[in-house]
This record gives C-alpha cells, structure tokens and sequence, in this order.
C-alpha cells in the first residue's frame, strides 16, 4: 500500500541525517515539468499553480527512504513496539467504544473488528499520531529526489486532484514523510480509489472521521481478498532438522503436506484452525530463522499483507488483533537474549536514567539520542563489552536491581516553606498591561472570557484560551467536541485566584508547610503572565511559552509550554537560579468538566496508596478498582494524593458519552478532588457546579518533593487525549 508504517518512525526514534536544502530553482523546475501531466489527468492549472506555490523542499525525507523500520529494526523490537501492552489495552477499548459502528462494518464488508482496530492501532495509534510533514512538501520532495520518483510523482499528482476536487484541504494536511496520512494512514492513490464515507455526511474524510476511516480500512481488506471467518495463521512448531528453505510467504502447500513435515500448532489440536476448510493451502513464516517462532499463514493474512508489502508490519497486525481477541500472544521465544520492550517498560528505563541523573528530558517512552547516549553511560558503568545504547528487557531489568551511584553530599533543605517574596504584594496590585508585543501568529489573537483577558488560540485541530493572570488554561476544545475544562460562571473578580481551567500551583501545592502569611497554592495564580515566545507548526498547532514575572528572593524561576493541536501538552519547568538545593512541590490543577460528577470513573489507580486530606493524611489506603465519588469510603467527596502513581488516567464520563485520557511525566502523585455538595456550599465560585467537574490534577505533593540542586531543572508535563465513550 505505501513505503513504510505512517508512525513508526517515531515511535522507534530513528532520524535521518540532515541533508542540505537542493536548490529551489531545480525543484521549481522539476515542478513544473509535473503540470502538463496534472493537467490530463483533470487537475486544474489554477489549483496546480495554487498548490504548488511556495513550495520549498524537505531533504530530510531523503534518508528515510533506506531506514524503513520494517526492514532495518529486529522483529522483536518492531513488534515489542508495535503490540505492547498499552496498545492492546487501548485497542481494547476501542472495541468496546465503537463496538455498534464495528458490528455494522464488519457486517458490510466482511471484516472482523478486532483486525480492523488492529489496522488502525498500528497506524496511527488510534489517532494519536497522524504524522507531523506537510504532505504537499513530502510527495514534492520525493518527486524529484532520490530513487522512486516516478512511484512519488502518482501519489503526488492523485493528492493533487483530491485537493483540486475539494474531497481534502491542503490547509493543515499532514502525515508521515512517505504521504500517508489519517487515521488508517492512506496513501492519497489509495485513498481516491478505496476510501469510503462510512459515517453518511456525503463526503470522504480519513482524517477527521473515524467512522469513514474504519469503514475504509475494511473496504481496503475486503478488496484485498479477505475472507470472512478465516483465521489469519496460527503460530506452529517445526520439527528438529527442518528445511527452512520451505518457508516463505509464496511457497504454498497443503495443510495435509505440512503435516507430514511435523509441523503442529503450539497449543496443540488441528492444524487447520476453525474456520479454515481442511485442505486449504498454507505458507510457513520463520521470520528470524528456524530457532524463532514459526507461524502458518493462510489467505487473510496475504490481504494484510497487501496493505503494507512487509512481513514484520503483516505479523504486527495480525498479532495484534488476536491480543485484541483475548489472544496471549506469541508463543515461542526469539533467538535473543535481549528482547524489545513496550512503551510502559520504555518509560520505566527512561525513570531510571533521570534517577541516576542523566538529562534526558522526560520519561516519554520515545527512545531518542539522549536516552540511547545514557544507556551507554549505564551500560559502560556496568562493564558491558559492547554498550550500544540500545533500549531492551536487558538493560530495564539490570537498572531495576543496580544501586544508584553515589552522589556528591549537598546540603538538602529540610521543607518547602517559602516566604512571601517582597515584590509580590506589588505585583498582585500592578500588574502589567496584557498582551504587549503580541506575537504575530495565525489563530493568536487576545480576548475576554467571562472577565478575564486571555490569548485566545484557534486552530484547524482545536482551540483554547489561556488567562493572561495566572497563565492559566481555561478553555480547550477539540475540534468538532466540547470543552474539556470547566469554569466557574461565577468566578469571582481579580485578584482572587480563577476558579476552574487548569491553575498553576507553584512553588507549593496547598499550605504544604506554608503559614497563613502566604497565599494558598502558591505564589503564581493571580499573577500577570507575559506570552515570550509563538509559533505555528505545520499541522496548525500552535506553541506558546508564557512566564510569571520574577519573583524576588525566591531562587526558582518558572517557565509553561503549551502545545495545542489535536491533543494539549502543557509543561512546567522549574529553574534553580540560586547557590543553594531548593525543596518544593507543584500542580497542575485541573478542572475537567464532566456531565454528572457522581457517575464518572476514572481508570490507572487500581493498586496505588493513597493519602486521604478528610482523615489528615495519617493513614495510607490501597484504591480498590476505578475512582468515583461513589467510594463507600467517601461517598460524594473526595480529596485525596495518590502516590507513586503510574502517570496515566482515563476519565470516563457516560453522560458526555467521553473519555479523557491523562497522560503525565515528571510527576509521581495525582491529586483527586471534589468538594462534594456540601463543601461547595460553602464555596461562592462553586455552589451546585461541583456536579460539573471533576479534579484530575497532575503533581508533585504529599511525599513527592521535588528537590532541585543549584542550575537544576525539572519538568512537569501532562498530555490531554479526547475520544468518544
């Protein structure tokens, strides 16, 4: 179907060498040798001049033609990647959130839903990730550069009509360097001829419509030769001293004939699995050899194959969709010592590289050239003879188990007590004027929400709105959702602290050891923001950075990012300017807004201890399940830190019909609050809006102090994902 899978590259962080810009007069000319084809094929010569002007190239891709993860990275990182435990847990519940649109689907075009979720898990996993480069640059690019131009000029010229006949629009069309883009990643010849609008509205849309992009991936399967009710494969044994030049997708024999050979399923029983007539043909897959797992492969899996001609991506989704079945996944071991590790287990390295103090950012579980560099530290620290950085189950479980290395001895303050800093007062009275200098960026423009001004940012994937005073989120929606926050419609006038959005709690959360002289969760809510820096990426998401002013005798400074696209990534980072170890905590209190609070669950706490703020948090709890205020321990209210918590949430919320998923670094605590009825009583700027929200918030509180040494840094990110329940 197309060169490589959209996302992976990504996910497996393997980057191009930079190359150096090819003139643009060659590529103006290599363009213009393209109209009079675009043109018999029925693009318009005003929509070919209007698409392709300004075009520059993007050399970068070049590289990424030879580094294809499905042929330069072991099958068991590929598929540790692609089918981790994360994946599978998510494509799970999409089965079950989109389980009437599936039925009538699969119903439609003969495809089971686990596959066709597995398509689409694979691809773009599940809409996180659609791909970053402009398409019209990438095809550009590739069409008169480097080998298989003329492969990239059909797919450039079939996005060209796509556009010119309204069915896309260029403004914000983004996806993987080779042209794939959507949900289910399509190349645009792909998407002209097997695309479908499975959701009813008249039109074609992979990218913004799940319903047409499922329907679409099925469309493509079933035209591929898929055949309803037959199993892909099914993985085997192969005898001692076996041929394994008989293997091989093309060379076919009966199932009877391979039995004859020894061959037998892993678990036993018939080798033609149900479903499968009895004497149908099979193809033996021994994909890294006779000493790895062996799987027989019948007609369904040649369709899969057809989506994307790799052997490794045909086995990521096929193994996928049966984890996705209630499958346990493969069976044999791979001919390693050290095999790949999922995103979790990625983001439990990369929390053991931060401990032992090596500047890798966050724990995101995207290994790049800082975490590959400090595994090779590690790894030289442990006496390996070949440390090559690589992230595996070797090195994960070797640094659970090794001693953290000695630290130089530094003075650790003994609290988070902070003083009221002497410029404070002043500032809360005088603040700057908002919105000096604004930046000029598409979709930035200043506002006023109920009161309060605020850069206001709309998107072609969302929109939001960031109070100037406090820098705090108090709006962002997805595009074609609702808001993801609440706020107060009877917040109270400035200087008292906003009630809802996502205020910034810095340098202490709560009174955390703070005396009455101070304001509640810290110094920064009611404070005027300055917007230093804007910009706009290629997909339309726009990046703010905003700072508090400084704060006098504090020894911290605080800067916030806000990324706000499809998804919002906001993140806190803390400075130590001083000479000194500086103790504090922080959160990101977040106000979600929720149809009925006493109906809304929230996953990722199963297990965690909790300190409970209504019994002085003297005694820890164990969380039994979900949260809810339907807690007997708690029934109605809650206010509680979590802690050593996972960094990962899902909120779902049946009343909207949503779930909000939560995703956290640099944090080891999630605070969980709701006043409950008669708290918010007693609260002028809440009242019976409690109904209306819920309290998610990311932190470092209770015993999660962060505690930063002089020029230290830290980083508290979190991530908002919207899908429908």
């Amino acid at each position: 179907m197309r060169p490589t899978t959209a996302w992976l590259l990504g996910a497996l962080c393997l980057a191009g060498t930079p190359a150096t810009a090819a003139p643009q007069d060659d590529f103006d000319r290599c363009l213009a040798t393209l109209q009079p084809q675009a043109l018999r094929q029925g693009v318009s010569a005003a929509g070919f001049t209007g698409f392709t002007a300004g075009l520059t190239p993007d050399l970068s891709v070049l590289p990424l033609l030879d580094a294809q993860p499905e042929f330069t990275t072991p099958l068991w990182d590929y598929l540790a990647a692609l089918v981790d435990s994360q994946r599978v847990d998510d494509g799970r519940a999409r089965l079950v959130q989109h389980r009437d649109l599936l039925n009538k689907v699969s119903a439609q075009y003969g495809v089971d839903p686990a596959t066709i979720v597995a398509v689409w898990g694979v691809e773009s996993d599940y809409g996180r990730v659609f791909g970053k480069r402009p398409l019209l640059q990438s095809l550009a690019t590739l069409s008169c550069n480097g080998r298989r131009q003329a492969f990239f000029r059909g797919e450039l010229l079939a996005l060209l009509k796509l556009l010119d006949a309204g069915e896309l629009q260029a403004d914000g069309l983004t996806g993987s360097w080779a042209g794939a883009f959507g949900h289910t990643q399509f190349m645009p010849s792909t998407y002209a001829r097997i695309a479908v609008d499975g959701d009813g509205d008249g039109r074609r849309d992979l990218v913004a419509s799940i319903p047409d992009a499922l329907a679409s991936t099925a469309n493509y399967l079933a035209k591929a030769g898929w055949r309803t009710g037959q199993p892909w494969g099914i993985e085997v044994r192969i005898p001692a001293g076996f041929n394994p030049a008989l293997a091989g997708r093309t060379q076919r024999k009966p199932l009877a004939n391979w039995g004859a050979l020894g061959i037998v399923p892993v678990g036993g029983g018939a080798l033609a699995p149900a479903g499968l007539p009895a004497d149908s043909n099979a193809a033996l897959l021994l994909p890294t050899g006779a000493k790895g797992p062996a799987w027989l492969v019948f007609r369904n899996y040649d369709a899969i194959y057809a989506y994307n001609a790799a052997e490794s991506y045909a086995l990521a989704i096929a193994t996928l969709a049966d984890r996705l079945r209630g499958g346990s996944g493969t069976v044999a071991a791979w001919p390693t010592d050290d095999p790949g590790i999922g995103r979790r287990e990625r983001r439990e390295l990369q929390t053991l590289l931060l401990a032992r103090g090596h500047d890798i950012g966050s724990a995101d579980g995207m290994v790049g050239t800082a975490t590959r560099r400090a595994i090779q530290v590690e790894q030289q620290r442990l006496g390996w003879a070949s440390p090559d950085g690589r992230a595996g189950h070797r090195i994960l479980t070797a640094l659970r188990s090794a001693p953290l290395p000695p630290t130089q001895p530094t003075a650790m303050p003994t609290s988070t007590v902070f003083t009221l800093p002497s410029n404070h007062t002043r500032l809360v009275q005088s603040p700057a004027a908002p919105g000096a200098a604004l930046p000029r960026v598409e979709g930035l423009s200043l506002a006023n929400v109920q009161g309060f001004p605020a850069w206001k940012v709309d998107t072609p994937l969302a929109s939001a709105a960031i109070s100037v005073f406090g820098g705090q989120l108090l709006s962002y929606i997805p595009k074609g959702g609702q808001d993801v926050l609440w706020l107060s419609p009877t917040a109270q006038s400035l200087p008292t602290p906003i009630r809802g959005g996502s205020p910034v709690c810095w340098p202490y959360f709560g009174r955390q050891g703070q005396g009455g002289d101070v304001p509640s969760h810290g110094f920064v809510r009611n404070l005027a923001w300055t917007l230093q820096e804007a910009h706009r990426e290629a997909d339309g998401t726009v990046v703010l950075t905003l700072a508090p002013p400084a704060l006098d005798n504090l020894g911290l400074r605080l800067s916030m990012q806000l990324r706000i696209g499809r998804t919002l990534e906001q993140r806190l980072v803390t400075e130590n300017t001083s000479g000194q170890p500086i103790s504090f905590t922080q959160a990101l209190h977040n106000y979600f807004k929720v149809g009925d609070a006493t109906r809304v669950d929230v996953e990722g706490v199963d297990g965690l201890t909790y300190l409970d703020k209504f019994e002085d948090y003297a005694t820890p709890r164990v969380q039994q399940g979900d949260w809810n205020l339907r807690d007997a321990r708690d029934p109605g209210r809650s206010d509680r830190i979590y802690t050593q918590a996972g960094g990962r949430y899902v909120l779902k919320d049946p009343t909207l019909k949503r779930r909000i998923e939560i995703s956290t670094q640099g944090s080891r605590s999630l605070v969980a609050w709701n006043p409950g009825e008669a708290g918010a009583a007693k609260m002028p700027d809440v009242g019976a809006g409690w109904r209306n929200y819920v309290c998610l918030e990311a932190a470092n509180a209770g015993p999660d102090v962060v505690t930063l040494a002089p020029g230290g840094r830290h980083v508290l990110q979190q991530t908002f994902s919207v899908a429908p329940l």
